[in-house]
């Protein structure tokens, strides 16, 4: 069999990509682990990301890295595919000749069928882990986006919303769950849109009740939620359902009603902190995670304080924020100029996030002492990595819980990886937990 090896880059979406990809061309070849180093394999295939600048820099790179390694013999064909060369499917083959195809973020059969194989729509959402030893998969449940947010590249290389069918998603996780997937981590471009496409209304809460029914499934976590008529029966479930976790994903980008507005958010600040009150008086114990922009063309240093503000105020559990990047083609690149310095950018972005760190660490520490049940993800160094409801995987911290053969009568370390346990707090830093189990 010819070896393929896989580079993703990007987004959990891109994972699942690759994921769905791998299981239609398993057959044909034999599949090398993105990490294993081979002195030669026959097919190199990169999953690129081109959202933001950071992100296509580092997708160039990785493929200008593979073409020299294609020119030494060590790889044979070189594929490329995903988002970058979406965005740019005129410039790239120019630019890199030493690429054998380039493919969209769209293109999954055409690439099947240049990697030799006969592409399988009935197969479409089947799926071959790229890490078949971690309990938790993220889950796509739509593709695309009907969102026109003025600084997002996504919408035209994504295209239009499209949700997946209810009872296909159910069977993918009914497969999950036979490969040892406890925990489906929600993704789409916005969660919250799921349905208005094939059913005429937002079926986000009915999606995660059918979900909570599949045997094995235990934990069913929601990122990436859009604001903007926000579908409050998602809230009704993660109050009542056990099997979803109190925990949002929402990515408010801004509160200044001046830089909403420019962002076409199609809210305010006022509606932003009427939902967040709302989300915690319905889901008590609520952990919300959000998402902020720093340095938007027209972001005054009135409108930065109103964001600081904003933070200290509503004192979210997680937080990630990054700064404004020009992308090309957006309404922002071409109706607003990108007046704010990189300096005055970074500044504001350290400021926030030094709010943020004292904010984490003050609810890490008030965990101290308390019960909680989580899911070990791994087994490193004499320790097993955790996490409860309260943290995603890959961008919240861990409870790391220390191993001894008598606190756990013997069982093998490895064999609990998948397991959950019930542990108790007992030392908390600025992003991880440690935790003893009882």
């Amino acid at each position: 069999m010819p070896s393929l090896q896989v580079i993703t880059l990007g987004c959990s979406k891109n994972t699942v990509d690759t994921e769905h990809l791998l299981f239609q061309v398993q057959d044909a070849y034999e599949l090398v682990p993105e990490k294993e180093t081979r002195a030669r394999v026959d097919v190199l295939l990169i999953n690129t990301c081109g959202f933001i600048g950071d992100a296509k820099e580092q997708s160039i790179q990785v493929i200008l890295e593979a073409a020299a390694r294609k020119k030494t013999g060590e790889v044979g064909k070189l594929l490329v595919f995903g988002c970058l060369s979406q965005r740019y499917a005129t410039e790239l083959p120019v630019l890199i000749p030493e690429v054998d195809g380039w493919f969209g973020a769209r293109d999954l059969a055409p690439l099947v069928q240049a990697l030799g194989c006969e592409y399988r729509p009935s197969l479409e959402h089947r799926r071959v882990l790229t890490a078949p030893h971690r309990p938790y998969a993220f889950f796509k449940i739509s593709e695309g986006c009907n969102r026109r947010c003025s600084y997002c590249a996504i919408p035209f290389i994504r295209g239009a919303h499209k949700s997946v069918p209810m009872e296909v998603l159910v069977s993918e996780a009914e497969q999950l769950a036979a490969q040892g997937i406890r925990e489906l981590v929600i993704i789409a471009q916005d969660t919250t849109y799921y349905g208005l496409d094939l059913y005429g209304k937002r079926c986000l809460a009915e999606l995660l009740q059918r979900l909570s029914a599949v045997e094995g499934i235990e934990w069913l976590r929601i990122h990436y939620s859009y604001p903007a008529e926000f579908p409050e029966d998602v809230l009704d479930q993660m109050a009542t359902n056990p099997k979803v976790c109190r925990y949002m994903d929402i990515p408010l980008q801004h509160v200044s009603d001046r830089v909403l507005d420019k962002m076409h958010r199609h809210v305010d600040g006022a509606w932003t902190r009427e939902l967040i009150r709302r989300m915690r008086e319905k889901v008590p114990g609520v952990v919300l995670r959000t998402t902020l922009i720093v340095g938007h063309p027209g972001e005054r240093e009135a409108d930065f304080q109103e964001l600081v503000e904003f933070v200290r105020e509503s004192r979210f559990q997680r937080m990630g924020a990054f700064t404004y990047s020009e992308e090309e083609g957006t309404f922002g690149a071409l109706h607003f100029k990108d007046s704010i310095s990189a300096a005055t950018k970074q500044r504001r972005l350290d400021a926030l996030m030094e709010v943020q760190r004292g904010i984490s660490l003050a609810y890490n520490q008030s965990r101290i002492g308390t019960e909680v049940r989580v899911l070990v993800d791994d087994f490193t160094d004499g320790t097993l990595v955790c996490r409860s409801e309260f943290e995603s995987p890959e961008v919240d911290g861990e409870i790391l819980v220390k191993y001894t053969a008598a606190a756990f009568d013997g069982v093998e370390p490895d064999s609990l990886v998948g397991k959950f346990l019930q542990v108790r707090i007992t030392g908390a830093d600025e992003y991880d937990l440690m935790a003893e189990v009882i």
